[in-house]
């Protein structure tokens, strides 16, 4: 009998629930709880599975989310999720077969792109996505850093102060909203998310320990960072408290608002090494020390893949360095973005359009989605042979058009 992929039903939520956690290697038993406490995420027509008779061998959601791009306009996308396929049932195209269908519907809504973060990096470029933000993770040497012990708060009339995550639901929104709308790469977090992650409704699995919440406010009053963080309980040989400290969550909107909390965290009593969690592939907290050596780059990974739906659109809504005109021939093998466009770009905006003039570069639209904010290079995109150019000097336009000097980041996990 062959495989049924389909959207699933309400009674079916628990047995895919099931292949869900088999698919990501946990525990396959389904509780209550966790059924209930997942529920208000479900969306039927948006909840793929693969049914072998009967039985959910494979998992697939996707829901609505917003994207800032380059220049701050935001973007409707089709973000994916809980992708998994049963070890029994691996290399059968369910998974195509499940994102065949999630992107198409995704187009007929209209929306512009797809994200999703890649657990395995050979899977998704097949399905035209491609990489187009990266993380850094840093350990710090407090010890080293240079910094004064004797550091009691920001020098610039700004304050510290440790609130509660009450406090975390009430101002994290509207800083998170001006934090996304100078970030390319950040995406839109709704209220069940702040719920998650301040532990109003911790997730399965991820047993809960209250975190410290550190607030930065500038001289005026206005809060303009946010930092999570906990500690563990750590005695050396020698008696001596060692702790180390890691941050789940930083937001900042100011570079004093970086710098005082960093700094902060350095300060507290005990603690003798920090682990700051995801970051911008260009964060300044090395030099924001004034040893940077003492922070320890640990992590520099892809993160946030896209891959574009509707070409024309996604162009238009970015901004772009210099002027320039270029005409890209975009190749889709699922026939989603597939044709030749005439980009007219500038640092105020830009005009796209479906055209049959000759093309000047060429390229999968993987490669495109990697462009797309930022933050891969066009040049060793084509050093790699996976640009074609078509007219010469046309890569170094692309270089020049797409390329941004602040790189994009996405904070967020989904």
């Amino acid at each position: 009998m062959a495989v049924d992929v389909r959207t699933i039903t309400e009674s079916e939520f628990p047995d895919w629930l099931r292949a869900l956690r088999t698919g990501f290697l946990r525990s396959p038993l389904v509780t209550d709880a966790e059924v209930e406490l997942r529920r208000p995420r479900l969306d039927p027509p948006r909840t793929r599975g693969a049914f072998d008779e009967g039985r959910c061998v494979a998992t697939f959601r996707s829901f609505p989310q917003e994207i800032t791009v380059v220049g701050g306009a935001s973007l409707r996308a089709d973000a994916v999720s809980n992708v998994t396929v049963s070890p029994t049932h691996r290399r059968r195209g369910l998974l195509s077969r499940m994102m065949a269908a999630d992107l198409a519907a995704a187009k007929e809504r209209g929306d512009t792109l797809a994200t999703l973060i890649a657990a395995e990096y050979p899977i998704y470029g097949r399905y035209g996505f491609g990489p187009a933000t990266w993380v850094s993770d840093w350990t710090v040497d407090v010890a080293r850093t240079g910094l004064d012990p004797r550091w009691s708060g920001p020098e610039d009339g700004g304050r510290i102060d440790l609130v509660d995550a009450d406090d975390v639901r009430k101002t994290g929104p509207e800083l998170h909203d001006r934090f996304r709308a100078a970030q390319p790469g950040a995406i839109s977090r709704d209220e069940r998310w702040w719920q998650i992650a301040t532990g109003l409704h911790p997730l399965p699995d991820e047993p809960w320990t209250e975190p410290f919440h550190a607030v930065y406010r500038s001289a005026s009053g206005q809060v303009e960072g946010m930092m999570t963080y906990r500690a563990d309980d750590v005695w050396g040989d020698n008696k001596q408290p060692q702790d180390t400290a890691t941050v789940s969550r930083m937001l900042a909107v100011t570079p004093a608002a970086q710098r005082a909390l960093w700094h902060f965290l350095c300060s507290v009593d005990w603690i003798t090494t920090v682990k700051s969690g995801h970051l911008g592939p260009d964060d300044l907290l090395p030099l924001l020390l004034p040893d940077p050596r003492a922070a320890r780059l640990t992590t520099h990974a892809d993160y946030l893949w896209v891959r574009l739906l509707d070409v024309v659109r996604a162009l238009e809504a970015r901004t772009y360095p210099v002027s320039g005109t270029l005409v890209l021939d975009v190749r889709d093998a699922d026939g989603l973005s597939a044709g030749r466009y005439r980009l007219d770009a500038s640092p105020d905006g830009a005009t796209c359009a479906p055209t049959t003039g000759s093309a000047d570069v060429t390229l999968d639209v993987r490669e495109l989605g990697a462009l797309y904010l930022g933050d891969e290079s066009a040049l060793r995109l084509a050093a790699l042979s996976r640009i074609s150019e078509e007219t010469p000097g046309a890569v170094a336009v692309t270089e020049a058009l797409f390329r941004t000097a602040a790189r994009p980041w996405c904070p967020d996990v989904f």
